[in-house]
């Protein structure tokens, strides 16, 4: 069976309220503090991707015991300092940016060398930007041509704490610093540019060493060395990432509506949030609540009328960076001229993202003006596709994928789209919740 989707027809309008699968930021960081834990820690709603499943076989290498029964995760924590560390060990991250850059950080101090792998698209990646921090612990990471996977990093007994400035917005990369201060003696600083910190709320949450002064544009962070962590019973919340799909669906559809259950609106994460409303769409936040630290609401989301154009501020980037090519997608059909700048972060994605937003409305009949960084979207409010498209190598990356089906949902044409497979990344059962809408006869 080939391995591509064929669409051509479009969604009628719908009154919809959908239930998607849990954060996949959340569900591999729960992983990882779990399997250093003490003892037993439970997840619910842990979402069943590749990234996730990359995760657990990840801890188990390590020791980690892991039983998986329905939706309920169970781990075997074996303590902050238990790892089985193993000659010739081979972690493999797949296409997870997420678990290559933080397990990096637990693992500095293995007396044996550990190999970090990943699949094509991650060893495009720049791996740089933790092995230079990390390395300053006093651990020694090599990677390939300096730059990507593989790394290979040998431990050290004595890890020294560090100063760390993350200045490009990176999760990952202050995360794994957080996770190499967690084992070396004395207090570790880091001042990043503000990113997602369900990292930081995990520690928080557990009472771990930790502390956060929250600045206007930067974090102050300290985090001590971690001798103790306690079991986790976690509901993961779902993930905006993935909402934000049929949220865009819901967008460019008349006279349509929606309501998503239980999405983590955590405020580094609701970019998308703040830049629809922007542009004219009704967009609410239902039942907010906090859970664990994280925020969780019910979001509802109404069709416009008019999409209006925009000239977005950077300071929504970090907390879009994943959406952005399906906001790309909304402002194909605003009235107006879009403008998007200093996104350079999303060409150091699992693909060229910008690069792919530019090609596939440009495939659409979109006049697109783009940079390095920055992108201009002339928007066609009356933009119909009756022609035939073809999404292909795209370095399989799920988010140009579940972009292009929406796009041919929303718009019409006769998409072929191919590497289907990809959504199991992070959204397995995308396929599924598109098919429980209506189409066109």
């Amino acid at each position: 069976m080939p391995d591509k989707i064929i669409l051509k027809k479009k969604i009628l309008s719908f009154n919809k309220k959908i239930s998607i699968p849990g954060d996949k930021s959340i569900s591999i960081r729960w992983v990882l503090v779990s399997s250093l834990a003490n003892g037993i820690s439970k997840a619910e709603n842990l979402l069943m991707s590749d990234d996730v499943l990359a995760s657990i076989k990840a801890v188990k290498k390590l020791g980690a015991k892991v039983i998986i029964y329905k939706n309920v995760c169970k781990i075997h924590g074996v303590g902050a300092k238990g790892y089985k560390y193993k000659k010739n060990l081979v972690i493999n991250a797949q296409n997870s940016g997420t678990l290559g850059r933080l397990i990096s950080g637990i693992l500095i101090d293995t007396p044996y060398p550990i190999k970090i792998i990943g699949d094509k698209s991650l060893s495009n990646r720049d791996f740089r930007r933790i092995a230079v921090p990390l390395s300053k612990f006093g651990a020694s990471l090599t990677l390939r041509n300096n730059y990507s996977l593989p790394l290979t990093i040998s431990g050290s007994k004595k890890l020294k704490p560090i100063k760390f400035l993350e200045n490009k917005g990176s999760a990952q990369c202050k995360s794994s610093v957080i996770f190499g201060g967690m084992k070396a003696d004395g207090k570790t600083i880091i001042k990043a540019k503000k990113s997602r910190n369900h990292t930081e709320l995990l520690f928080k949450h557990l009472k771990l060493p930790i502390k956060v002064k929250k600045n206007k544009k930067f974090d102050l962070i300290e985090i001590k060395k971690t001798n103790n962590i306690k079991p986790i019973n976690y509901k993961v919340p779902s993930d905006i990432s993935s909402g934000s799909f049929f949220i865009a669906l819901t967008v460019l559809s008349k006279n349509s509506q929606i309501i998503i259950k239980n999405i983590n609106v955590n405020p580094s994460r609701i970019g998308i949030v703040a830049i629809l409303k922007k542009m004219g769409v009704k967009i609410v936040l239902l039942n907010k609540r906090t859970y664990k630290g994280e925020t969780i609401a019910d979001i509802f989301v109404k069709s416009p009328k008019v999409i209006k154009s925009l000239n977005c501020p950077p300071k929504f980037n970090s907390q879009a960076i994943d959406e952005f090519l399906i906001i790309f997608l909304i402002a194909a059909k605003a009235k107006g001229v879009s403008v998007f700048k200093n996104l350079e972060e999303l060409n150091k994605k699992e693909s060229p993202r910008l690069k792919w937003g530019s090609k596939i409305l440009r495939m659409m009949g979109i006049k697109v003006v783009a940079t390095k960084n920055s992108i201009k979207i002339f928007g066609n409010p009356k933009l119909e596709i009756n022609k035939k498209i073809i999404i292909q190598k795209y370095l399989k990356d799920h988010r140009v994928f579940m972009t292009s089906v929406i796009a041919a949902l929303s718009f019409g044409g006769e998409w072929h789209i191919h590497d289907k497979e990809s959504i199991k990344t992070s959204f397995p059962t995308f396929l599924k919740i598109a098919k429980s809408f209506d189409y066109e006869k």
